[in-house]
């Protein structure tokens, strides 16, 4: 047969195949009932929904208690009819309720994030600290520890009135108590396991992954030492494009961001999309791999500290830098990439329009800040003065993450004057993390460096 008739054969064959979905494919007719059904038993947990918001009716409930017996304290101190011990205890009721509708708080948001449906805050600066990293472990030891310190207030109610209070009352009050105390205690031994990194004895070398405990409960994840196939850039062109929808959906499919971490992750300006995943930890001589994994917890955020890279180009800093911005974007904050350069321009324009203190309050949105490539070129002494101001605003106010392939004793060259040096690093960190990353460039590891040594970062 020839190769004209085979192929005319091929053809005529692929015609008569049914199209990819088409139900005349017997295996998509079967695969499509247990699909259809789990989607069905997926769709019941929004069953769960109205009961939260009864919870929240409750919580309503809870507040006409509080200032219901609010007033009652006020009317007996002003008429007289309080004593210490009144005071006390009536104040030790309101703490009560109080924790009770802590209690109940967590119980709606943290159990409608977890069980029903995500809550995209986008950000929201009073975004509850807990909310960021919640799971089913995390509540219920959070839970747990609340509904202990709901049984201490009562216990303490019963000993401040003691002389009203019976042996028998006061003795289960306190087996009760400790058997809250034990059963919190145990639920949070079994739940840190759970909660732990999860180590690899297959790595290269025979080198264990360090690890973090992963948020929105979707497994625990680790710095898996990974060859990377992306980049490990450590400068990026300003006019860049935007990394295509598909490549950041490609970057977070396997992550833990919401429904709106794919257009935070967009809107960042992000070079590429990067994971800590994909991160080859072993190709640099030196790293504190610990110091990341931990990063990769995002409490340095929370904390408004920032984060300073520094190392020889290629090292990996930007894939850094934008693995932990990405991974923010996924966990609900705001971020927003750039190179100095960009940083520097986008400031000047402020300040040349006169609004240059507004432009830095619009950046307070932004939790976290990342601005890349320092030291690539030296900058002009009004550049340096602008870049300053970015930091010195973000102090305590916000993180900023920082990748330079200059120690920081050689800025007061990038910066073009040794005062302006001295006040960004001083500011810059006094609560921060430093990394150095040193080793060959990545890119040009096919090439053997064609004889340049990296050199060191001290």
């Amino acid at each position: 047969m020839t190769s004209h008739d085979t192929s005319a054969h091929d053809h005529s064959c692929s015609s008569l195949a049914p199209a990819p979905g088409s139900f005349r494919d017997p295996k998509d007719v079967a695969s499509f009932a247990p699909a259809a059904l789990g989607y069905a038993l997926f769709a019941t947990r929004w069953l769960q929904a109205p009961l939260y918001f009864g919870l929240v009716a409750a919580q309503g409930v809870y507040v006409y208690k509080f200032f219901n017996e609010l007033w009652k304290l006020i009317v007996h101190v002003i008429n007289g009819h309080a004593d210490e011990t009144y005071v006390m205890l009536a104040v030790l009721k309101l703490v009560d309720v109080v924790m009770i509708a802590n209690l109940l708080i967590m119980t709606i948001v943290g159990g409608y994030e977890t069980f029903v449906s995500r809550i995209n805050l986008q950000g929201h600066r009073d975004q509850p600290e807990w909310l960021s990293h919640v799971n089913s472990n995390v509540l219920k030891v959070k839970l747990a520890t609340a509904i202990v310190g709901i049984s201490s207030v009562h216990l303490l109610q019963m000993f401040v009135d003691v002389h009203h209070t019976s042996r028998h009352a006061l003795l289960w009050g306190t087996v009760i108590h400790m058997a809250f105390i034990v059963s919190a205690g145990i639920l949070a031994y079994m739940s840190g396991p759970m909660l732990e990194p999860r180590k690899s004895g297959h790595a290269c070398g025979g080198h264990e992954g360090s690890g973090h405990a992963d948020t929105h409960g979707e497994g625990n994840r680790r710095l898996i030492p990974k060859p990377s196939t992306g980049w490990h850039d450590d400068a990026t062109p300003a006019g860049r494009a935007a990394p295509s929808a598909s490549a950041v959906k490609s970057a977070s499919a396997s992550s833990y961001g919401g429904p709106g971490a794919e257009s935070r992750i967009r809107a960042a300006g992000f070079p590429a999309p990067k994971a800590l995943e994909d991160f080859d930890h072993h190709y640099p001589r030196s790293l504190d791999r610990e110091a990341v994994a931990m990063l990769g917890k995002l409490d340095f955020i929370t904390a408004k500290e920032n984060v300073v890279l520094l190392g020889p180009p290629g090292t990996g800093k930007t894939h850094l830098a934008v693995a932990l911005g990405t991974r923010a974007c996924q966990a609900g904050h705001q971020v927003r990439f750039a190179t100095v350069a960009e940083w520097a321009a986008r400031l000047a324009d402020a300040k040349a329009a006169g609004r240059l203190t507004e432009e830095l309050a619009l950046l307070d949105r932004y939790p976290l800040l990342i601005v890349d490539a320092l030291g690539l070129f030296p900058l002009q002494a009004a550049e340096a003065q602008l870049f300053f101001s970015l930091v010195a605003h973000r102090y305590e106010r916000g993180s900023l993450i920082v990748t330079s392939d200059k120690p920081l004793s050689g800025w007061d060259l990038v910066l073009s004057d040794t005062a302006v040096a001295s006040a960004v690093i001083d500011r810059l960190v006094h609560h921060s993390e430093i990394i150095s990353v040193e080793g060959d460039n990545y890119r040009m590891r096919d090439h053997g460096g064609f004889g340049f040594a990296s050199p060191t970062v001290r």
